[in-house]
């Protein structure tokens, strides 16, 4: 294992945003941060000491996946912030009722979790036919009184549908790519008519469209950065969002987003920031993992 280049001094990281930051109530009665910290990509031998980081500096979400290989890191940091909340997900190999059940008990093991906070389906793939198998697996888990809540990622309207015809249980949210360029306006709606919250990943959109001349001049207005505009974008509009980073100075950037608001001319330029071409991952119908 490498040794780890994550080196800020955990005295500095101040709780500046507890008080601010806002929850969203899901559609079986508990609540979740609205702001949190994505840890994709993040290497395994940091996860621990970045999210001590954004846990002290006020986070109170972190959101992994079997598939990051990240959760033992993820882990050990909720041993010293036990009310995290935590998130993870099955990964599209492990789908199937006993195979998400066995899935799911790694996952706990690795977070030393005894009850996981939110348990996500990480995507549909439709070609399997094992979506609704192990959306059951999840229900049986919740029931049992191993996850609070139970959801899904990159579903599309007739995934989800699916899943409610077949089992009579909604997920409490859909986590799907959003960003600027990439707004998903259809299917926000749909989850909306559902009750089932949005969560957007990627919600920078990798850092393409930062530089643009619409959002740095809404960020001089506000005196902000154009990544603090994005996420104050996604926050004025309902979603639940998880920008990753592992620097500690954009881990503090990405919490000061709760001191101003946008305006409506500031929601309709970024608007047009929409394209044809904005999607930056995989296609939820295409997906072949």
């Amino acid at each position: 294992m490498s040794r780890s280049t994550f080196t800020p001094d955990l005295e500095s990281a101040t709780s500046r945003a507890d008080e601010q930051q806002l929850h969203i109530a899901l559609n079986d009665g508990t609540r979740i941060p609205q702001l949190g910290l994505g840890v994709y990509k993040t290497p395994a031998d940091e996860t621990a000491e970045i999210v001590r980081y954004a846990a002290k500096a006020g986070y109170q979400m972190v959101d992994t996946a079997a598939f990051y290989g990240n959760e033992s890191g993820v882990g050990d940091a909720l041993q010293d912030f036990p009310d995290l909340y935590a998130v993870t997900k099955l990964w599209t190999q492990d789908m199937g009722y006993d195979k998400a059940m066995r899935a799911f008990d790694e996952s706990a093991r690795k977070l030393r979790r005894e009850v996981i906070d939110l348990y996500l389906i990480h995507w549909p793939m439709p070609k399997s036919g094992l979506a609704v198998e192990s959306w059951k697996a999840l229900i049986k888990l919740k029931n049992d009184g191993r996850i609070r809540s139970i959801g899904v990622c990159n579903f599309q309207q007739e995934h989800l549908t699916q899943l409610i015809e077949e089992t009579g249980v909604k997920p409490v949210l859909n986590q799907i790519e959003l960003h600027p360029a990439f707004q998903q306006r259809e299917l926000r709606a749909f989850n909306d008519s559902l009750d089932i919250r949005t969560e957007a990943w990627s919600p920078l959109g990798q850092g393409g469209g930062l530089g643009g001349e619409i959002i740095a001049g809404i960020a001089d207005k506000h005196g902000k950065t154009p990544g603090q505009i994005v996420i104050r974008w996604h926050l004025e509009q309902g979603n639940i969002v998880i920008p990753k980073s592992a620097n500690p100075k954009r881990i503090d950037e990405n919490l000061g987003v709760f001191d101003f608001h946008l305006d409506d001319d500031d929601m309709k330029r970024i608007a047009t920031l929409e394209r044809k071409d904005g999607r930056t991952g995989p296609d939820p119908y295409t997906a072949d993992f």
